[in-house]
C-alpha cells in the first residue's frame, strides 16, 4: 500500500463521521449525506495520488461532499427548491435550538438510535453512518447475511425519513428513556474498534474505541448520574488501556495472560477504577448495578492484578453469576465458562460450554473456546479441529495469526504451553 493509500484509508476512519453528520446537519438526509460522503472519498481515491493529500483533508472532503450533495438535490426536481437553495447558500442551523452539547456526531446517534427504530437496525445503522464501517464489515458483526444487513439499512434510513425523525440530541426529560439504545450502540462500535471484523483493516482500531470513548465522555456529560452510562464509560477504558499490549510486533493477538501489563496504560485504569468504585458506593446504597457497570467491574478485577497468577477468579465468576441474572444469552454464559474454567478446572467448563453448541455454533469465540478447554484436557485431535473452525469463522487478522500458532503447537508437550 502506498503512502497515499494509506492516508487515505486513515482519514476516511478518521473523518467519515464527522463528513456525514455535518452533511446531515445541513440537509437533513441520511441517504444524501451517505451517498454525496462516498462520492467524494471516491474522488479523493482519484484525485489525491496525482495532487498529494490536502493540507486539512476533512475540509477537502467535506466540501467536496457539499457539491456533490448540492448537484444532486439540483438534479432532483421533485424536492422543495426554495428550501434546499437556502440550505446551499448557508450552513447555519437556525431552526434547530442548540443541543445541550453542540456535536453533531452526537445527534446523528441520537437520531440513528432512535426508538422507532428497531434495536438492530438502530445498531446497524450507526455503525455504518458514525462508524463509517461497510455493509459487509456490519453483516459480520452482527453474524448476519450481506443482502439482509443492506436491506436492514436502507430500511432505517427510509424510516426516519417518513417519519420526519429530528436530528438533534433529545431534551433533558426525554434523554433516561433513549440513552439504553445509544449505551448499546456504543458499545457495538468500541468492540469492532477492540478486535476489528473487517477485511483489509487493522486488527485493532482505535479510531472506532477512541470515538465510542469520546461519545460516551459526551453522553456521560448529559447524565453525569446514570450508572450504567459510567459502567460502560469504565469498561471501555479499562480495557483500552491494555490495547497497546494486545498485538505483538508481528500483528499477532496477545492474550491476556501473556500481555505486557506494563505497557498498560495507568492514567486509562485509574480513571476506570475510579468509576468502578463510585458505582460500589451508589449499589451500597441501594442502587442496583447494571449489565455495563458489572462489565466494568469485571475488567476491574483483571486490571488490578499485577500478574494472572494473582487474578481473583472467584470475584470474576461471582460478578459473572450476577451478570447471568441480568441477561441469561449464550454469549454471557461463555465466558462464564470461561472464568469458571480457572477456578474449577477445564472440564467442568468445558461441560458448560458443550451446551451452547446449538447456539452458538457459528460463533468463533465458542470454537476458541472449545479448542483451548480441550488443549488443557489432552484433547489435542478434538482441539485441533475446534481450532480450524475457530479459525475459519474468526475475521480479525491477528487472531487468525494467534489461533494459528496455538493449534500448531498442539503437538508440542502440554508442559510446554501457557493457559490461554
Amino acid at each position: 500500500m502506498s503512502e497515499v493509500e494509506a492516508a487515505i484509508t486513515r482519514v476516511h476512519q478518521e473523518e467519515w463521521a464527522r463528513v456525514v453528520a455535518a452533511l446531515t446537519r445541513r440537509f437533513g438526509d441520511l441517504d444524501i449525506a451517505e451517498e454525496a460522503a462516498a462520492e467524494a472519498f471516491a474522488t479523493a481515491v482519484e484525485r489525491w495520488p496525482a495532487d498529494g493529500v490536502p493540507p486539512n483533508p476533512g475540509a477537502w472532503l467535506t466540501t467536496t461532499a457539499t457539491r456533490k450533495a448540492i448537484d444532486r438535490i439540483r438534479r432532483e426536481s421533485k424536492r422543495d427548491d426554495k428550501h434546499k437553495e437556502a440550505l446551499m447558500v448557508s450552513d447555519d442551523d437556525p431552526l434547530e435550538p442548540p443541543a445541550a452539547i453542540g456535536d453533531d456526531r452526537l445527534r446523528l446517534v441520537f437520531t440513528c438510535c432512535h426508538p422507532a427504530l428497531a434495536m438492530d437496525a438502530r445498531l446497524a445503522l450507526t455503525l455504518r453512518m458514525v462508524g463509517g464501517l461497510t455493509v459487509p464489515e456490519i453483516a459480520r458483526a452482527f453474524l448476519v447475511a450481506e443482502p439482509a444487513m443492506g436491506q436492514r439499512i436502507t430500511r432505517a434510513k427510509a424510516k426516519i425519513k417518513a417519519a420526519r425523525i429530528p436530528y438533534r440530541v433529545p431534551e433533558a426529560e426525554d434523554l433516561p428513556a433513549r440513552v439504553t439504545g445509544v449505551l448499546a450502540v456504543l458499545f457495538l462500535v468500541f468492540n469492532e474498534g477492540y478486535l476489528a471484523t473487517g477485511a483489509g483493516t487493522d486488527p485493532v482500531r482505535h479510531e472506532l474505541t477512541a470515538e465510542a470513548i469520546r461519545l460516551t465522555r459526551l453522553v456521560r456529560a448529559l447524565l453525569p448520574d446514570d450508572g450504567e452510562v459510567a459502567g460502560l464509560l469504565a469498561m471501555m477504558l479499562l480495557i483500552e488501556a491494555r490495547r497497546p499490549a494486545r498485538v505483538s510486533a508481528g500483528g499477532e493477538l496477545v492474550a491476556l495472560d501473556e500481555q505486557d501489563r506494563g505497557a498498560w496504560d495507568t492514567a486509562l485504569i485509574a480513571e476506570g477504577h475510579r468509576l468502578v468504585r463510585e458505582r460500589l458506593v451508589a449499589a451500597a446504597a441501594g442502587v442496583p448495578p447494571g449489565r455495563y457497570q458489572i462489565l466494568a467491574a469485571i475488567n476491574a478485577v483483571h486490571t488490578s492484578a499485577r500478574d494472572v497468577r494473582d487474578t481473583d477468579w472467584s470475584q470474576v465468576v461471582a460478578l459473572y453469576d450476577q451478570l447471568v441474572r441480568l441477561d441469561p444469552s449464550p454469549v454471557v454464559t461463555l465466558n462464564r465458562a470461561i472464568a469458571v474454567a480457572e477456578l474449577d478446572g477445564p472440564e467442568v467448563a468445558l461441560a458448560a460450554v458443550d451446551r451452547l453448541e446449538d447456539k452458538l455454533a457459528g460463533y468463533h469465540a465458542f470454537h476458541v473456546t472449545r479448542a483451548d478447554l480441550l488443549r488443557r484436557l489432552g484433547r489435542s485431535q478434538e482441539s485441533r479441529a475446534a481450532y480450524d473452525k475457530a479459525i475459519e469463522l474468526a475475521g480479525n487478522t491477528a487472531e487468525t495469526a494467534y489461533l494459528t500458532r496455538r493449534r500448531d503447537q498442539l503437538g508440542r508437550p502440554l508442559a510446554s504451553e501457557g493457559d490461554t
